[in-house]
Formats: structure tokens, C-alpha cells, sequence
């Protein structure tokens, strides 16, 4: 945060304000055993645990103040009263963007964002000390959380956008408000409540509308719908057709040594390095490099930062066992990015080995998706196990439990195999990953 007090903040949600507000306020969290001296405590009623019950324990670990819905009986210590604990924290983050003088970078799309977060971050940290999105902090809590991370010493940030229903992007985008806003893809994910790829496309527009004068958007133009949409702004399209702005030429993929190619970009020509695994990354790469080109980096900074990146979280992480080489992508799943794994996984030496599970929220044509991802495993010479009620119609073997298909790997799995291992996150398939690494 730039500038604030306790008191600004009252001010700023309009709530009531009990205690002395004189200190400055330098950011904020809702997880109490996150809170330093300087971080405002949010909070926030769960399903599982009520905020309110850790304002003290906060207040002992140095903050300033709370945000609240009511107070702890006897507390005296700083605390902001409002009605709506993330509606105030949606308004202070509005305010917090208006008061920033530096450029702010969006990243939307439905899937590759986090990697895409993660390279554009890299990228301007040559040149900037950059603030950017951590974990999964991407939706209507976690955006005015990463927002008021941003201090004084930061030169750039870059904010993960995350939705799943209609409207969701316009708050999100009234907070966030990017300079440059980069689309990944529109894929198949949400569509439950998003219908189809056009719904898709049309939830993720929104944020145009939120945007600031001048503001850029920086768009997959492999990607069909993207390449066609009317954003009024100036746009610019990066992939491997020969109609991308940015472009990547010379395409050599390493399997697990990550891949090489040249960014191009009218008489730019960058050479790139990109020591991670994965045929996606190559066009999260472009979108940082057209991100990195548009705020005046030059093309050595561009390069250097695009070989920083490393693989966060749960995200097409190799993992070499003296017997096979694992691929675990268990973070999240939908046909595109299945089908994205899958084919760079084919990059790797050695038998296929393709473990799926449940895809989540595909609406109506869940089963047919299910089908269509099963049928490009097999279709790249895989040997499919699946598990999940959805996961049955897939083809290849499938186990009526994840404790089933456990069982079974050391019968199936041979010294010197490729396994590939992905599912939407709730089917907890990192079981399966530490299973294997244990084998």
C-alpha cells in the first residue's frame, strides 16, 4: 500500500473506526499466521473458520489494525468496523490502484495464466522490481490482496485474473484496472456456468471495458476467437502463425531440457532459452516477451528473464525417479490443457503412460470432452489408466478408485517410462504423484 493509515482506510470503506488510527498501514492479509508488523488482518467468515476468532492472535503478531465485522469483546486496539468485510476490501483495492503511478500487467485466459503470471514477472524484473499475484490469489479476495502488496518501491506489477461466472471480471477489473491485458486462451473450462467457448470469451471481455485509457491487450493469435476479438484497444497478437506480431521461429523442443527458439517481432529477433518442460510455455514466453517489448526492455533483458522462469506449485513439474521420468500436473485440468499436456509429454523419451482423472465444470458435454481427451491419449500411443466417475468413458483401464490404480502401478509401470499425471485439483491426484516417486 502507498500512503495509507488506519484512518485513511476507515475512511476509505466508510467504516467506523475504534481505536487510534494515526499508524500507517503498509499492506494487508487474511490468514493470521501471515500477519508482520505493518499488515492490516482481513477478517474474513469461512466455511471452515470464522476470522474473527484470530483478531487477537493477530494484533499479538504486529498488526496495525483489523478489518472486521464486529470486535472482540474488550479489544481496544485499532479496528475497522464494516458491514462487508470484501466489499471494503474491493473498495480500499480500487483506491490503492488509482494512487499507482507504474505500469500494471493483467493475465486472463482459461488456463496457462499462472505460468504466463509467472514468465511476464520474470521478464520485467530485469529492468523493475516487480510485485506479481502469489498462489492462487487470482479472484475477487485474492486480487485486492495482491494489489495491496504493491508498495512504493515497486516499478511494475502483474495480477492474475481468475473468473468462473458471468460478472466476475468486471470487479475484478474495476480493481485491477491493467495497462496491458494479456489472454492467454479461451478454452473450455467453467462451462457450466459460462456455456460455451463463446460465453468464454465474452466473460473474459469484460475486463476490457475496465481498462484505462491507451490500454493494450496482448492476445493469443493462435487462438481463434482471440485473434477475431474487438477489444478497441490496440492489440497485439503473439503465437507461431505467420499473422502474430511476435512470433516464434525456429522452434526446437528439448523434451524435459526445455526449448529453444527465436522471438521475432518486426526486425527484433531474440533469441530464447527456456529451461522449463512443456509446449505451453512457449506461448506464455511470446506473450512476456511482447509484454517486455511494449515497456521498452531491451531484447538482452528480455532473454535473461525468460531463462529465469522455473515451474511453480503443482504445474508440469518433471520429476525424474531413478526408474521414469514423471510428469505431474495436478494443479488444474480441461480438455485444452489435457490435450496441451499430453502432447508435450510426447516430447519426452521413453513408453507412454497417460494417468487422467475428472475434469470439472465442463456442463452438458462433460461426457463427450471426457471421450475427446481419453481418445488423444490413445491416439498418442499412451497407455491410459484413468479413475473418476467421469473419467470412465475415457477408454484405456479404468480403476474404481485412486487406491485401485495405486495398487496396480507396479504391475503396469516399466524401468525407463514417461508418466503423465493430471486431473482437476479436487480429485487430489498428488497421491498418485507421491506414490510413484515412492515406487
Amino acid at each position: 500500500m502507498i500512503g495509507f493509515t488506519v484512518s485513511d482506510i476507515a475512511k476509505t470503506v466508510g467504516g467506523e473506526l475504534r481505536g487510534e488510527g494515526g499508524e500507517g498501514v503498509l499492506g494487508a492479509v487474511r490468514d493470521n499466521r501471515d500477519v508482520r508488523p505493518g499488515l492490516m488482518f482481513c477478517a474474513l467468515e469461512g466455511a471452515k473458520n470464522d476470522g474473527h476468532a484470530f483478531i487477537e492472535d493477530a494484533f499479538s503478531r504486529g498488526a496495525p489494525c483489523a478489518l472486521a465485522k464486529r470486535a472482540p469483546e474488550g479489544e481496544t486496539r485499532p479496528i475497522i468496523l464494516v458491514p462487508d468485510v470484501p466489499a471494503a476490501m474491493r473498495r480500499l483495492a480500487e483506491e490503492c490502484r488509482r494512487r499507482l503511478r507504474i505500469p500494471v500487467v493483467g493475465i486472463t485466459g482459461s488456463s496457462g495464466k499462472t505460468t504466463t503470471k509467472e514468465l511476464v514477472a520474470a521478464v520485467l524484473s530485469r529492468r523493475f522490481k516487480t510485485h506479481k499475484t502469489e498462489g492462487n490469489l487470482n479472484n475477487e479476495l485474492g486480487v485486492p490482496l495482491t494489489l495491496f502488496g504493491i508498495g512504493p518501491e515497486h516499478g511494475a506489477a502483474v495480477v492474475e485474473l481468475g473468473i468462473s461466472h458471468f460478472g466476475e471480471m468486471s470487479v475484478l477489473g474495476r480493481m485491477a484496472r491493467p495497462d496491458i491485458a494479456v489472454y492467454t486462451m479461451i478454452g473450455r473450462s467453467h462451462l457450466e456456468a459460462l456455456g460455451d467457448r463463446d460465453g468464454v470469451l465474452r466473460a473474459k471481455a469484460e475486463l476490457l471495458d475496465e481498462m484505462p485509457e491507451g490500454g493494450i491487450v496482448v492476445a493469443n493469435g493462435d487462438d481463434a476467437r482471440l485473434a477475431k476479438m474487438k477489444s478497441g484497444r490496440r492489440t497485439l497478437l503473439y503465437g507461431l502463425g505467420p499473422g502474430c506480431e511476435v512470433r516464434a521461429e525456429g522452434l526446437v523442443s528439448r523434451g524435459e531440457g526445455g526449448s529453444e527458439f527465436t522471438a521475432v517481432s518486426g526486425k527484433r529477433r531474440i533469441p530464447v532459452r527456456l529451461p522449463a518442460y512443456g509446449r505451453h510455455l512457449v506461448y506464455s514466453a511470446l506473450a512476456a516477451a511482447a509484454v517486455g517489448m511494449e515497456l521498452g526492455l531491451t531484447d538482452a533483458e528480455i532473454a535473461a528473464g525468460l531463462s529465469d522462469y522455473a515451474p511453480v506449485g503443482r504445474r508440469a513439474r518433471i520429476v525424474k525417479t531413478p526408474a521414469l521420468t514423471l510428469s505431474a500436473d495436478c494443479y488444474n485440468a480441461n480438455p485444452d490443457s489435457v490435450e496441451m499436456a499430453i502432447a508435450s509429454a510426447g516430447d519426452l523419451p521413453g513408453r507412454f503412460v497417460c494417468i487422467l482423472g475428472d475434469m470439472l465444470e465442463l456442463g452438458e458435454e462433460s461426457e463427450a470432452m471426457h471421450r475427446e481427451t481419453g481418445r488423444a491419449a490413445l491416439d498418442a500411443g499412451a497407455v491410459l489408466l484413468s479413475t473418476g466417475e467421469r473419467a470412465a468413458v475415457m477408454g484405456g483401464r479404468h480403476f474404481g478408485s485412486k487406491r485401485e490404480l495405486i495398487e496396480a502401478l507396479p504391475e503396469i509401470l516399466r524401468p525407463g517410462d514417461k508418466v503423465l499425471v493430471k486431473a482437476s485439483h479436487a480429485m487430489q491426484f498428488e497421491e498418485i504423484v507421491k506414490a510413484i516417486e515412492a515406487m
